[in-house]
């Protein structure tokens, strides 16, 4: 059978890479790394994480949480893996950053229907393809990409990531252990503000020196990951309503909600690294340290990586793809990946396995997998392919994309619980056929 030629080994690119060897079709997987990496990138290891450590809530009264679950039932790699590398964080799903990349790259190199070929992708390949080189795509590959498709447009826009500091460096005596509301275990650590500590460090937050970055604005940036800075920027009450609020977190010393309040969350299984919730950011450098030393608890932090910035680029996809991410033009070729505009992790390995299992089973000569507007995979593609073409913007996965239930429900987790439900029991008929074909 022919081989399956993805490129990038991304999130995304790895979940198309493996869904399509388990159904036994051979898969080249051209990555760049080790030798070449993008500015974001650190590791050699496949399905880096670039910006926080968190897949965000695992509740299925929560979209995300939905389109997680559908994934597990779909026999996902990603879901999988973190899964067996979850770190405490309350209701949402975290994951150990470099324990779940290395299991990720582990899976791929003992799966023998996956050539791995270590190179940077210059040119179109010949033949199935799927593209998941992600929204910091290769300059030169990023040209080829244009190529096809010469009277359209990328787009922008800019994408942050938050500081990590060691929990040694954190002062305790100035924080505590509490998950809001009390919900979950206590696994954030929080770092309480006064309203006099809160508008000092405000006011120098709104002043502090950015880094160099050709082209920024603060319009250029994607709503759900702001830049702490821009946020503030907004009012001097926006951080309180938004990363830093207070409510449902009790100071355990004056059993009082504070004024403001950091939450550090775990990086990592030994609970060694902690990273700023929230705090992405594209200050220089020095003033990270300086500014983000204000809040008391992080008086003395040590900083492991200070927050970055980064470009990433976008297809204009309702225009270019179909609903299995396939190029309109050219439907050997699919997208996959935040390059297609769906934004976050989850999302992004969403894509990666839907366009593999149209491809799958397009090859083997089956009927295509049809996930409607009731299930969250389904909307997803949904949108990027049909979306307003007017003014296409990245989108995460939300309940207001899925297909209302039709009939009134009282109170809106039972709402969001019955469509939840509804889109399961349609899931689970594509996992009993994925079920009988899995030959891995």
């Amino acid at each position: 059978m022919e081989a399956v030629t993805v490129i990038g080994a991304g999130l995304a690119g790895c979940e198309s890479a493996w869904q399509l060897a388990r159904q036994g079709i051979p898969v080249r997987l051209v990555e760049m790394k080790p030798e070449k990496k993008s500015p974001a990138h650190i590791s050699g290891s496949f399905a880096e994480l670039v910006c926080s450590n968190s897949l965000r809530s695992d509740d299925l009264t929560n979209a995300v949480g939905l389109l997680k679950q559908e994934m597990r039932l779909l026999g996902s790699l990603i879901m999988d893996c973190a899964d067996a590398t979850k770190v405490a964080a309350g209701g949402a799903l975290a994951v150990d950053r470099e324990g779940f990349s290395q299991m990720v790259t582990e899976k791929i190199h003992n799966c023998e229907n996956i050539e791995i070929i270590s190179k940077e992708q210059v040119d179109i390949p010949q033949g199935e393809t799927i593209i998941a080189t992600g929204p910091l795509t290769s300059d030169a590959f990023a040209e080829k990409i244009k190529a096809l498709f010469p009277d359209e447009k990328f787009l922008n826009f800019y994408d942050a990531a938050a500081p990590l500091v060691s929990l040694q460096s954190v002062d305790m005596d100035s924080a505590f252990y509490a998950s809001r509301y009390d919900k979950g275990t206590a696994d954030y650590v929080n770092c309480p503000m006064t309203k006099e500590e809160y508008l000092d460090f405000w006011q120098e937050l709104c002043s502090a020196r950015q880094a160099q970055l050709h082209g920024f604005d603060d319009g250029g940036v994607f709503e759900g990951c702001m830049p702490v800075e821009v946020m503030a920027r907004r009012g001097e009450d926006t951080l309180r309503f938004g990363p830093l609020k207070p409510v449902g977190l009790r100071d355990p010393r004056t059993d009082k909600e504070s004024y403001a309040v950091v939450q550090l969350r775990r990086d990592n299984a030994e609970g060694s690294i902690y990273n700023l919730v929230g705090f992405q950011t594209h200050l220089a450098f020095p003033e990270q340290r300086r500014v983000f030393s204000m809040i008391p608890a992080l008086k003395n932090a040590e900083f492991l990586r200070y927050g970055v910035m980064h470009r990433n680029t976008y297809l204009d996809s309702p225009r270019l793809l179909d609903r299995y991410y396939r190029l309109k033009s050219q439907p050997s070729i699919c997208f996959a990946g935040q390059i297609t505009g769906v934004e976050g992790y989850v999302e992004s390995c969403a894509s990666g396995l839907l366009a593999a299992l149209e491809k799958a089973a397009r090859l083997k000569g089956e009927e295509a997998y049809n996930f409607p507007k009731e299930t969250a995979i389904g909307a997803l593609s949904l949108y990027i392919s049909q979306g307003s073409t007017g003014n296409f913007q990245p989108m995460n996965i939300n309940f207001g994309i899925i297909e209302p239930l039709g009939r009134r429900v009282k109170g809106k987790r039972n709402k969001n619980a019955e469509i939840s439900s509804r889109a399961l029991d349609i899931i689970k008929t594509h996992s009993g056929r994925l079920s009988n074909e899995d030959n891995s």
